[in-house]
């Protein structure tokens, strides 16, 4: 089996209490084998008999030490210390004890932030107040408790809440909230996660076998073949045509092989055999005679 020496994952926070108020020093250790754990005040071994009504304990690697009700004799600096074959560490942290209260305050406040799905984040804020005020999250109005997608972590005055990998969902209005028994302070952000873009289509190619080529090719080809003979054919037609015009000669009616009078015959073709009408007769009509009158002369 492997040996680790300890190590403080969480270290000790110095704390600032109120006078007759609570206060509670924590750690996180881990060490193979699981180290024992000592507690210690400006250097001396602390004990049940030596700070009566103080509360240690230790658990999965968690080490509490909890006074109840703190005085002024209480202020100090306090150790733990965790110790197994493989070695030690030790962490260390201040007590304040103070008959005066502060309301709480942020010395860093949350900041509004935009990130791409799958991104980390970490929300932080500073916050100072006497007693040590109590720090809490939200997401919507509704309270984030620390988990693996949801860490809540304090360094000092430093609270952070990291998220290990943001989705849209988790777009929102986050806040939090600082108490102590002088007051309430509030920091609230917006946070935006984008979800991945579309990605455009790719322009997927016809695949085209060489056999098809081939014959696509023999196709244009045997057409091209096509055009040209009848592009030919036709040169030829019109060249022949124009020398069958060329060596024709032109019609001329024959002449007469007498000097006989033209004969009907003959003057129909020459007249390209169109016969032409007689001249119209115009019938003229003869004057009535006038009538004769006989008148007898007289017998004297």
């Amino acid at each position: 089996m492997s040996t680790q020496a300890p190590t403080f994952t969480q270290p000790l926070q110095s704390v600032v209490a109120l006078e007759g108020s609570a206060a509670t020093f924590e750690a996180q250790v881990s060490g193979s084998p699981v180290p024992e754990v000592s507690w210690f005040r400006d250097g001396q071994v602390l004990s049940a008999a030596a700070l009566p009504g103080v509360q240690i304990s230790f658990s999965d690697g968690r080490a509490v030490l909890r006074i109840p009700a703190v005085t002024a004799a209480h202020s100090g600096r306090f150790s733990v210390r965790a110790t197994n074959g493989a070695g030690q560490a030790t962490s260390t942290a201040e007590l304040l004890v103070t008959a005066e209260t502060v309301p709480p305050s942020f010395i860093q406040r949350l900041q509004s932030s935009t990130v791409r799905q799958g991104s980390q984040v970490r929300l932080d804020v500073r916050v100072t107040g006497i007693p040590a005020p109590v720090v809490k999250f939200y997401r919507e109005g509704a309270e984030i408790q620390s988990s693996t997608d949801f860490r809540i972590i304090q360094d000092g005055d430093l609270h952070s809440l990291l998220i290990a990998e943001a989705f849209p969902e988790d777009s929102g209005t986050y806040s939090v909230t600082a108490t102590n028994s002088s007051g309430r302070a509030t920091s609230t952000a917006e946070l935006l996660v984008q979800g991945e873009e579309a990605v455009p289509a790719k322009k997927t190619k016809t695949l085209i076998s060489t056999a098809q080529i081939s014959e696509t090719r023999h196709t244009r080809v045997e057409k091209k073949m096509e055009a040209s003979f009848q592009a030919s054919a036709m040169m030829e037609m019109q060249i022949e045509g124009a020398e069958l015009a060329h060596k024709t000669p032109p019609r001329v009616p024959p002449k007469p092989t007498s000097k006989s009078p033209t004969q009907p015959s003959l003057v129909a073709k020459v007249t390209g055999g169109r016969q032409q009408s007689p001249s119209p007769v115009r019938h003229v009509k003869a004057p009535t005679p006038t009538p004769v009158r006989w008148v007898e002369s007289g017998r004297g």
